[in-house]
């Protein structure tokens, strides 16, 4: 069943965080995820939306967590953490 990590978050370094997607792309296709989407300028319907919203779709769950905790990612996500505030990643199970 495949899952979707559901990311939103604001990017306070934007130089900073230019080095973080070209690497996480081909990490993630590593696991076999597809960025089905991801929005500088999303539209708040309800509530604000954060500066990046982003939705990634893996194979499974054990996909997305084996992606989030791989070494390589590590180094990665302190890139993220560093240039953005005000962020979640939530998985979510597909139907």
């Amino acid at each position: 069943m495949p899952v979707y990590y559901v990311n939103s978050y604001d990017i306070t370094n934007m130089e900073e965080y230019a080095r973080y997607g070209p690497p996480v792309a081909v990490l993630l296709e590593k696991y076999g995820a597809e960025i089905l989407a991801a929005d500088l300028q999303a539209i708040g319907v309800e509530g604000s939306p954060r500066t990046m919203n982003a939705i990634i779709r893996f194979p499974s769950e054990a996909a997305a967590l084996q992606c989030y905790n791989d070494p390589e990612y590590q180094p990665l996500k302190a890139i993220r953490w560093n240039s953005c505030s005000s962020g979640s990643m939530i998985l979510v199970h597909g139907l």
